[in-house]
């Protein structure tokens, strides 16, 4: 009798065994398929997000369980202030291991940094951005959207409150005419006041006695600004030939597109159109040029199209103001067109907006111009306009 149980118990546990790996195929084809490919659509897990810190842009989605604060610090109240998050695939989630850091751009703080809104805490959310460490921690960096599952509040309006309300549901030339109407009429500087200027909104990050020139990335001293051959200048993105407006106050003094630049690249940039190909500058490596066309380096081809884009909505022609547009040509010569509009909107999108843009940007409209670039608040609008 006593056997007759023992093999009843062996038989059902080599049964149960079975079952198991029977079942773990079925399981392992059922986690891979709820594993997401980093798009909106379908976002990383968060364990995907801590697996993947290799600086691509993807979206992850995860429930808000505190503020990062320092590398094995998380807290969850009393937020100093509204930089960072942390999310975990669960809202009861404590080990910092399971957890990714989300630094909070100054655009997104108001309506996502915890300090301001404590109530987000277990929250669902989707933010993209760029995999690298964050606190020496695995993290998301530089977001571009942030939203709450099931509705709630979602791409939050940079800037202050109610700035680009006529703008909501406009597209094509509806939306570049609103546009302009709020950016427009902008507090504008002379040219000489410029120079100080550049020194704040170009300022190196990591050395607040430099500023980072636009084609070579080179820091270099504030002061060493002027027209010797390794001095750097101011460069008109917008070429300031194309419009003929020269250094009048306006379009010539815009800060939203004048960037500090080496003397010598600045030169050999003039008027160019902008356009890929060419020889690479032996000076600023990553820059190619031609007869015809200039092609930034790859990590400020979508502050170049940014730029352009501002420029060609602010400028109408109204108040005696030149008319600036884009167009799908090079050789624009004097004629208030830049080019070439196709590439600007490749640019757009392979170089996001990063939060070097939008520091510069807050600091242009909180301490300069008071008007803001509708396109680093809103990239979106690039192709609600001009496709």
């Amino acid at each position: 009798m006593l056997n007759r149980k023992r093999k009843g118990l062996l038989l059902s546990l080599i049964l149960f065994a079975a079952i198991l790996i029977v079942m773990q195929p079925i399981q392992d084809s059922i986690t891979k398929a709820a594993v997401g490919d980093g798009s909106w659509s379908s976002p990383y897990s968060v364990s995907q997000g801590i697996n993947a810190q290799n600086n691509s842009s993807k979206t992850v989605q995860g429930y808000v369980v505190g503020q990062p604060t320092a590398t094995n610090t998380v807290i969850t109240s009393g937020f100093p202030n509204d930089y960072a998050l942390a999310l975990a695939e669960s809202p009861s989630e404590t080990s910092l291991a399971k957890m990714i850091y989300v630094q909070i751009p100054s655009s997104f703080r108001s309506s996502f940094g915890l300090k301001s809104n404590p109530s987000l805490m277990g929250k669902k959310m989707k933010v993209t951005g760029t995999l690298t460490a964050y606190f020496s921690h695995p993290g998301l960096k530089d977001g571009t959207a942030f939203e709450l599952d099931g509705g709630g509040a979602t791409d939050p309006e940079p800037g202050p409150g109610g700035y680009y309300d006529a703008a909501n549901g406009k597209t094509g030339e509806s939306l570049k005419s609103v546009l302009h109407n709020i950016i427009d009429d902008h507090t504008e500087i002379s040219y000489s006041n410029v120079w100080e200027a550049l020194r704040e909104t170009d300022e190196d990050p990591a050395n607040p006695n430099n500023v980072i020139l636009l084609y070579t990335g080179r820091s270099q001293g504030k002061f060493t600004n002027g027209s010797g051959v390794n001095d750097w200048n101011r460069e008109h993105v917008w070429a300031k030939s194309h419009g003929d407006f020269g250094t009048a106050m306006g379009a010539g003094t815009d800060l939203h597109h004048l960037r500090p630049t080496d003397a010598s690249v600045n030169s050999s940039r003039g008027n160019l159109d902008f356009d890929n190909g060419g020889s690479q500058h032996s000076e600023a490596l990553g820059n190619y040029y031609d007869a015809d066309s200039w092609e930034p380096r790859d990590t400020v081809k979508g502050d170049v199209a940014r730029m352009l884009f501002y420029m060609a909505v602010r400028y109408e022609g109204d108040s005696g103001e030149v008319d600036l547009e884009l167009n799908n040509a090079v050789n624009n010569g004097s004629a208030p067109y830049h080019g070439k509009m196709s590439v600007l909107l490749e640019w757009h999108k392979e170089d996001p907006v990063d939060e070097t843009e939008r520091r510069r940007n807050e600091m242009i409209y909180s301490d300069y111009q008071h008007n803001r670039n509708p396109f680093i608040d809103h990239p979106e609008w690039a192709s609600a306009i001009w496709e």
